[in-house]
């Protein structure tokens, strides 16, 4: 098993406290208190305080314009130790959206000053502190299934949020609606000390990583590793092990990490799915973690891919006898 501090999106310092979601006079006096935290969120982009540690999420107080001007309801993240009110506002009214196309990475930002900015967290994630990564994940998720579930799928009227953000009420036919979160399995396929990684034409060059797949109804875990190896690298697996899992806020994915035993080793890949896929040895993985494989760079820092590569190269993860 993987450590979760060893997860970038994995955990939080917040209590989350479902149990104040459906409170509504403690989230309104929570939102009045000029003690309660607020961290901002502009088209999907944190606001971060850029520091000499790395960047750290921004927290304003409820009673800063930025924050009390702001229409949307906010979500309500949980409480810290001292039991202070912590909350996620999507503040995007203060700007309009760059319309040019957005790349991969989205490394455009929205600068409140020279060191407080709205940064991607794609962009961010492999520098952000690891306490800050969950809660950012956990809004970033809730704010991008507004964006793309405002209208009740029963009855087509417009949902209205409730249960401290957590929630959408359909107001003409009663149904509740709740954030969706989508598994995918991420798989360390084994043949010995060789690992199978896979290439997308779209990737940054060099780059390879594990396979990965969206699970489908009525899979298990392990159906969904085994059915996602053989469609796109023509592979079949046999025994599979859970490993750890990340939250992947992409729009909204939980990333789930496993490891499998190849019993075939050839490879067919789908050219639909995969530009390339190779066999790698430890000691090659081991030299483009450093940086020093002339042909292949792993997943950036914070995926889950490189952090189970990782783990298999220090023995954290086993192999298969």
């Amino acid at each position: 098993m993987i450590p979760e501090s060893l997860v970038t999106f994995a955990g939080s310092f917040l209590d989350r406290a479902d149990r104040l979601r459906s409170d509504a006079g403690w989230i309104a006096a929570a939102l009045a208190d000029p003690a309660s935290r607020v961290s901002p969120f502009w088209r999907g982009k944190p606001l971060f305080d850029l520091t000499e540690g790395g960047p750290r999420l921004a927290w304003l107080s409820t009673t800063e314009p930025l924050i009390a001007d702001c229409p949307e309801p906010m979500v309500f993240m949980g409480l810290d130790d001292d039991g202070t009110a912590h909350f996620a506002a999507d503040v995007s009214y203060i700007a309009p959206p760059d319309e040019s196309p957005a790349e991969f990475v989205d490394r455009r930002t929205l600068d409140l000053s020279q060191t407080r900015k709205f940064i991607d967290l794609r962009a961010s994630m492999g520098d952000i502190d690891h306490r800050d990564a969950g809660i950012a994940a956990a809004a970033k998720g809730i704010f991008e299934w507004r964006l793309t579930h405002g209208f009740c799928a029963n009855c087509g009227a417009q949902n209205v949020v409730t249960h401290a953000g957590w929630r959408f009420d359909c107001p003409s036919c009663g149904r509740q609606h709740f954030p969706r979160t989508d598994p995918v399995v991420i798989m360390l396929v084994l043949d010995g000390d060789r690992v199978l990684m896979g290439r997308n034409a779209n990737w940054d060059p060099k780059m390879y990583s594990l396979l990965a797949g969206f699970m489908e109804p009525g899979e298990t875990i392990e159906e969904a590793v085994r059915r996602e190896v053989v469609e796109e690298a023509g592979l079949i697996v046999g025994e599979v092990r859970y490993v750890t899992s990340q939250p992947w806020p992409f729009p909204a994915s939980l990333m789930i990490g496993c490891s499998g035993r190849a019993e075939t080793t050839e490879i067919t890949i789908d050219p639909a799915e995969l530009e390339n896929a190779i066999w790698v040895p430890k000691s090659e993985i081991a030299e483009a973690l450093e940086g020093r494989h002339d042909h292949i760079a792993p997943a950036r820092k914070g995926a889950v891919a490189q952090v189970i590569l990782r783990a298999w190269v220090d023995g954290l993860v086993a192999g298969f006898d």
